[in-house]
């Protein structure tokens, strides 16, 4: 007898190997699951530009990727004593305008450099609600009054020519890459949970048209069914009862694993996530002699890793 409805991911044909560069953008569920990508010791790079959460806002973040568009001063704007833009998270806000301003155009020339050579992109859509001032859509709003945007939720057709017009632009930019699509399980219950199921139906129906018209370069990841059809209990839910808990993340990027990338990259994979655990680890031990030994340990543990996989030194590169 079956208590559960467990959702099977079929094995892609042309699998990620473990040496593949890969961007994830989109809500912030593309940090959780990048989080994973970045512990296998992988090439990947996680929202360059910040998080962002809606269609037209990532679609927006892939155009000024692909074409390298550098923010200029005048999109700058001063806010509770930082310097911010409504295209970028708060992460790059600083209390100079020109660190500001250096920031984020270093992150753009980085993803566009990165985005060139990318094998896969991962993309989480998050929301279909956007937010506008002045005639155009934020990513984010940085806490300014709620007064001063406007709110409203998007149609079918507008998702999908969003993602239309990412694919588009990407087919051009970079020909040998593949996009997953995704819809974020995080909960947008701010405006209540008859909104958050619109709006992520929007999301849905949207990302299945396009990826039906879109040939084997293009294909869907279904995180939101695996959290609310397979797992469906708020066990697997943080504290917060909107984000899905460390459980069920790990449980998405094992499913990931299993369908997405070949047995041996799957090898390579365990071995790195247990070499990221000992280098994250500290003994718990006042012997200097146990200490030097560990350490000795891992670093020709480490080596050995390397020698077999020479690619991985990419990692460490990103990571300093």
């Amino acid at each position: 007898m079956e208590f559960r409805t467990s959702i099977k991911v079929n094995k892609i044909e042309e699998p990620i190997k473990h040496s593949d560069e890969l961007m994830l953008i989109g809500s912030c569920f593309s940090d959780n699951v990048g989080a994973r990508f970045a512990d296998a010791m992988m090439n990947v790079m996680v929202n360059p530009l910040g998080t962002v959460y809606n269609p037209l806002s990532i679609a927006s973040a892939v155009s000024r990727i692909v074409e390298c568009n550098k923010v200029q001063a005048e999109e700058l704007f001063e806010a509770n004593g930082v310097w911010n833009s409504f295209d970028f998270h708060s992460r790059f806000s600083q209390a100079d305008a020109a660190i500001t301003l250096g920031g984020m155009n270093a992150a753009i020339e980085a993803a566009h450099e990165h985005l060139k050579h990318c094998k896969w992109l991962f993309v989480t859509l998050g929301t279909a609600i956007i937010y506008s001032r002045g005639g155009a859509v934020v990513a984010n709003c940085h806490k300014l009054p709620a007064a001063q945007f406007r709110r409203r939720m998007l149609g079918v057709s507008e998702v999908e020519d969003a993602l239309k017009g990412i694919i588009s632009q990407l087919k051009t930019f970079n020909s040998e890459l593949k996009v997953v699509f995704t819809v974020s399980p995080i909960r947008h219950i701010a405006d209540g949970l008859e909104q958050n199921s619109l709006s992520k139906s929007t999301l849905r129906v949207a990302v299945g048209d396009v990826v039906a018209q879109s040939g084997s370069d293009c294909r869907y990841f279904p995180s939101f069914e695996i959290v609310n059809d397979d797992l469906r209990d708020y066990r697997f839910y943080a504290a917060d009862m909107v984000h899905p808990g460390e459980v069920a993340v790990e449980y998405i990027w094992e499913v990931l694993r299993e369908a997405y990338f070949d047995e041996q990259s799957q090898r390579v994979i365990e071995r790195c996530e247990r070499m990221t655990k000992r280098l994250r680890h500290r003994p718990m031990s006042a012997n200097p002699e146990v200490v030097a030994q560990f350490r000795a340990d891992t670093e020709a543990a480490l080596s050995r890793l390397l020698a077999e996989y020479p690619y991985i030194a990419r990692y460490f590169r990103r990571e300093k």
